[in-house]
């Protein structure tokens, strides 16, 4: 396959003016946003993604997901796309580009063919998979883990949220449920542009991360009872307290994650306490560990000794515990030839690069199973993300996306 030149590029301030515009819908209150999937918000980011793709003289494809392709033809009709994208919905307190830039750098991979009259062989298709973030409704990367046969779709659609809302239901009442059967199409590969969430790029002054493995993920949601008492007059000895036991689980999951050092973390950061009022002690808690390491046989290790731990602890004190498993996905080895389009591209480009292993999940690592697929990083400030202050430069964004143009026009190969 023939690469680009090295001097096409993209347009970067074309590219950070988009990034503006969309983040100016479902604005956060500290300069970031709120964008949640299936809200009156997204709906709206959704229709300014439509109409800049329908500008840029692309076809909108919908499926029953609500996810988006939008598609520029190739020259050979029998040719299987190259898909690039990710998401557009945020965390409650989200920055401006975990997920966006992935979306709206392809959009401007396709405005620069356009602005060069280039045309490839295979179609290219771009994507904006709903409902990535898994905040309103878990587990994360829900419809590309549908699409790749991971999850049931009725499963997806009776998905609630905190309100008890249906995911089915709020895809429907915004109107962005599609009439195309999920997971139907063929993929020649894809790939993902992504902030990093970590610091190590910045830390190390590298340009490009070139994503070879993703890390696995375990999110297992305990509930532990014991029995609501009024803080003032319950004797110590004769307290059956949740949160003190909580307290000393997470501190067990503190402890196990430092034994994989450094190849493995954990923390839990959803927790919701009962009753939650200042002078009752909690009965009742209900919180999610995450675990994440490369390694499966270390995740697997991380949840037996959780439940072995968490269930000592609470037996001690004489509460109940539950566990459930509510996501989760294995360690991911991104494709090969995918993965050295990336690395030869940043390469030919002049971009400073290294190898690095996605701490994050993403939709890439559901769409890996089913398509040939890589991951392009950029640094991003202090390693920060799902905050409000998550912060990129222009020239990070514009060394990304010129890597993921070359790594996909390369891919969907020049024709003439």
């Amino acid at each position: 396959m023939a690469a680009p030149a090295a001097n096409m590029k993209i347009d970067a301030d074309r590219l950070w003016d988009s990034l503006m515009d969309m983040a100016k819908i479902g604005p956060g209150v500290a300069g970031g946003n709120n964008r949640q999937t299936l809200t009156d918000e997204d709906s709206e980011g959704r229709h300014l993604f439509q109409n800049w793709c329908k500008a840029a003289g692309m076809t909108m494809g919908l499926d029953t997901m609500g996810n988006m392709f939008a598609r520029r033809e190739g020259t050979d009709p029998d040719a299987l796309p190259v898909y690039v994208g990710s998401h557009l919905d945020t965390q409650p307190t989200g920055g401006k580009y975990d997920g966006v830039l992935g979306v709206l750098s392809g959009l401007e991979l396709i405005r620069t063919l356009n602005d060069l009259n280039v045309k490839t062989k295979h179609p290219i298709v771009l994507t904006n998979w709903t409902n990535e973030e898994g905040t309103r409704y878990a587990p994360a990367m829900l419809s590309s883990g549908v699409f790749a046969g991971i999850h049931d779709e009725q499963w997806a659609y009776d998905r609630e949220d905190a309100e008890g809302k249906k995911f089915g239901d709020e895809l429907q009442r915004i109107g962005w449920r599609g009439e195309e059967a999920v997971g139907d199409r063929k993929m020649h590969a894809f790939f993902e542009l992504h902030i990093e969430q970590g610091p190590i790029l910045e830390a190390e002054g590298i340009d490009v991360g070139v994503v070879t493995h993703g890390q696995g993920l375990s999110w297992m949601q305990l509930t532990i009872e014991g029995r609501d008492a009024h803080t003032g007059s319950t004797p110590m000895p004769m307290r059956r307290n949740a949160g003190l036991s909580m307290a000393r689980v997470l501190e067990l999951v503190d402890e196990i994650a430092l034994s994989h050092a450094p190849d493995a973390v954990g923390a839990a950061g959803h927790i919701d306490v009962y009753p939650n009022s200042r002078n009752v002690i909690p009965g009742k808690v209900v919180f999610t560990v995450d675990f994440r390491s490369p390694n499966l046989s270390t995740i697997e290790d991380m949840e037996a000794r959780l439940k072995v731990g968490a269930q000592k602890i609470c037996d001690d004190m004489g509460l109940t515990v539950e566990f459930e498993k509510v996501g989760g996905f294995d360690p991911v080895e991104f494709d090969e030839g995918c993965v050295t389009a990336v690395r030869s591209a940043a390469e030919r480009l002049g971009y400073t690069h290294r190898n690095l292993v996605s701490g994050a999940g993403h939709d890439a690592c559901w769409i890996n199973r089913v398509a040939p697929t890589a991951m392009v990083m950029c640094p991003c400030v202090d390693g920060l993300s799902h905050n409000e202050e998550e912060e990129i430069s222009k020239d990070w964004a514009a060394a990304g996306t010129n890597v993921l143009f070359h790594a996909v026009v390369e891919t969907a190969e020049i024709v003439g």
